[in-house]
């Protein structure tokens, strides 16, 4: 049979049961070269990847005794049989950065976008990641030179919102910890994608992050943050939207967009999607039949009413929330898997319960085909750290319209497409 034919017939499930692709803690970049170079070997930056892939594959065929000649061409072309496989005739490339579970990645792929690096530190996101994508993200950004990344057209990154949200602030300060640009660890993460837009110069970037952030440190960090990215060349937008007119879930970030000034000229006619008019419920995201084992028990649910009786006598407003099932809910956050006390739902006749990883999922727009691979525990983790994606898509459609303008200008002008004008 010929090669060609029999490699169409190859599917990534089984690619990835042969090469064994499994992502756990001792998964390294080695093995987000080959998944980045499956995924992007003939649009233009398979270079970035082919080297280090061709020799990890070879390891790879030499480990596990198969018997075919380590050939990266073997296993091309595939067919993506994932829930989210790369678009077929892209419009615009993107990076995705501190890419989580990829809440950012699907917004920008439903708007006709390619990712052609991603890069996430944690392993159990990792996994999420790969078993929704076919992609492992590559590790530390930290790590990783801004020579290594490839050429795109817009640079994602919803960056560590620790150092800069409320809860993070003050687990900090109790802790006697540093918050901010002076956290050693993740503050200054914003500086990794700084040199990145230094150095690839995409067309347009896209920030995400935690409402607080716009006045932490008396609205000097956001200074510095904007100051930065115009000193490289961007003319800004910013702005904190709700998410609840996307999903029953109140829930504010700020996002910063930024366009190159060199490229758009400060001609831009960006502008932040108005919300549309939808009466969203919580119930409308719940399971029909959950499991006894998200109701709380006796013991916690006693817990969680004291402590609210406790803060409401010293006129704080801690405590737990039972959410309105014909209303939105509080912010899902990180730590919803403690106890899941922001969300709970009521329940007739017995303790409220919290939502099931499937319920956050849909809280923060996921399809159900999105696969959770990993525990619970993780689930509520990843979810609550990821963004709620139709309002990222909604920002992504206006970014997207500016940048076919372009196209369309570079046309009309005889540029080739893609030049750095």
């Amino acid at each position: 049979m010929d090669i060609y034919i029999d490699c169409m017939a190859k599917k990534y499930s089984e690619i990835r049961t042969k090469l064994q692709i499994v992502v756990d803690k001792k998964t390294t970049d080695d093995m987000a070269h080959l998944t980045h170079y499956f995924q992007n070997h003939k649009n233009g930056v398979s270079q970035y990847f082919h080297s280090t892939a061709k020799e990890y594959l070879s390891e790879l065929h030499e480990d596990l005794n198969i018997t075919e000649e380590p050939n990266l061409q073997y296993y091309l072309p595939i067919k993506w049989d994932i829930p989210f496989p790369p678009p077929n005739k892209p419009k615009f490339k993107f990076i995705d950065l501190f890419a989580g579970i990829g809440g950012i990645r699907l917004a920008f792929q439903k708007n006709g976008g390619k990712c052609v690096f991603t890069s996430e530190w944690d392993y159990f996101a990792k996994k999420t990641y790969e078993a929704n994508f076919g992609e492992v993200p590559f590790g530390d950004i930290t790590q990783i030179s801004e020579k290594n990344i490839p050429e795109h057209d817009i640079l994602l990154g919803g960056f560590p919102c620790q150092p800069f949200s409320i809860a993070g602030v003050s687990k900090k300060k109790s802790l006697g910890r540093e918050h901010g640009f002076l956290d050693k660890t993740q503050g200054t993460l914003f500086f990794d994608i700084a040199r990145i837009i230094e150095h690839k110069k995409p067309k347009v970037f896209m920030l995400e992050n935690v409402k607080n952030l716009v006045s932490h440190d008396k609205k000097r960090t956001f200074k510095v943050i904007t100051e930065t990215l115009s000193k490289l060349g961007y003319s800004l937008h910013y702005k904190v939207l709700d998410a609840k007119h996307y999903v029953p879930q109140h829930r504010e970030r700020i996002i910063i967009v930024g366009f190159k000034k060199s490229i758009f000229k400060e001609k831009e006619n960006f502008t932040f999607p108005d919300p549309p008019k939808t009466e969203l419920a919580i119930k409308d995201i719940l399971e029909p039949k959950v499991d006894d084992k998200y109701t709380l028990s006796d013991k916690l649910w006693s817990y969680l009413q004291e402590y609210k009786k406790k803060h409401q006598a010293k006129g704080n407003g801690f405590g737990y929330g039972l959410t309105d099932l014909n209303g939105i809910s509080r912010t899902l956050s990180a730590r919803y898997y403690k106890d899941g006390a922001e969300i709970l739902i009521p329940q007739k006749g017995k303790n409220p319960r919290r939502l099931t990883p499937r319920e956050c999922a849909r809280l923060q727009g996921f399809p159900d085909k999105f696969i959770i691979p990993v525990s619970n525990n993780q689930a509520y983790k990843q979810f609550g750290n990821s963004v709620a994606t139709p309002l990222i898509q909604a920002i992504g459609k206006n970014i997207v319209k500016e940048l076919q303008k372009l196209d369309e200008y570079t046309i009309r002008e005889g540029h080739p497409i893609g030049s750095k004008y």
